[in-house]
């Protein structure tokens, strides 16, 4: 049975005059806001309480919000981390680079479009994976609340976005899913990069899972998709 807490945001931005009214915004939308203006702050406030999404901006005044998110992803927090950046040529290393982040939103922004995002990214993140089933404990295992897959007893360390699409492919095991399905659910229909991402984002996911000696395999499906193979029987 799931109980329904309200869902946590951490606001990492520290420009008053945009910090104070978007935590308003998120307040009014039903979220518990914690509101920091430092990195040293986020990485602090994540280790204590983590949050289910941080929206982190990278202009702080003590570090770069992408060593943040680097930092946080290696403490292990596991929730939604949105970039925020006003500084159009980081677009390239937000997403060109595997920092940890999840989503990204340039100033400046409408209120709309940053409560949809919201919403979205909570919704693959804590939602629409949610109904997936466990798979089978001898092999892979995806534990769908705590956000964690493990090979046998030991974890294997995945981004979000590694997390939401194997937990897609898992949820249709031995079938197959489009690249389109795979490119709506897990970066959703604000997504304008380039669809290389997913597959970069899937050849890293195969790595890590054949580093750990997963039997099941992420089947390419030549100009359809991808599939996730159950392990043959040994």
């Amino acid at each position: 049975m799931i109980e329904h807490m309200p869902q946590t945001v951490l606001v990492v931005e520290d420009e008053e005059d945009i910090a104070f009214p978007l935590v308003r915004t998120l307040q009014r939308d039903g979220y518990e806001v914690a509101s920091v203006d430092s990195g040293e702050g986020a990485l602090e406030e994540l280790a204590a309480r983590p949050a289910d999404i941080t929206i982190l901006d990278l202009g702080l005044p003590d570090m770069d919000g992408l060593d943040v998110c680097r930092k946080a992803r290696e403490a292990g927090y596991k929730g939604a981390i949105m970039i925020v950046t006003g500084r159009a040529g980081e677009l390239d290393r937000v997403v060109g680079l595997d920092y940890g982040a999840d989503d990204y939103l340039v100033k400046p922004f409408g209120v709309a479009e940053l409560q949809a995002r919201v919403r979205a990214l909570l919704r693959r993140t804590g939602g629409a994976v949610a109904s997936t089933e466990p798979v089978d404990p001898t092999g892979l295992r995806i534990d769908v609340d705590a956000r964690r897959v493990y090979s046998g007893e030991q974890e294997v360390p995945l981004t979000g976005k590694e997390f939401e699409v194997l937990a897609i492919l898992a949820s249709h095991r031995d079938k197959v899913v489009s690249r389109g399905r795979l490119m709506a659910d897990v970066w959703d229909e604000n997504w304008y990069g380039s669809t290389k991402t997913l597959d970069v984002t899937i050849g890293r996911l195969r790595q890590k899972l054949e580093g750990v000696g997963v039997r099941e395999k992420v089947v390419a499906v030549r100009g359809v998709g991808f599939r996730l193979e159950t392990a043959p029987s040994s």
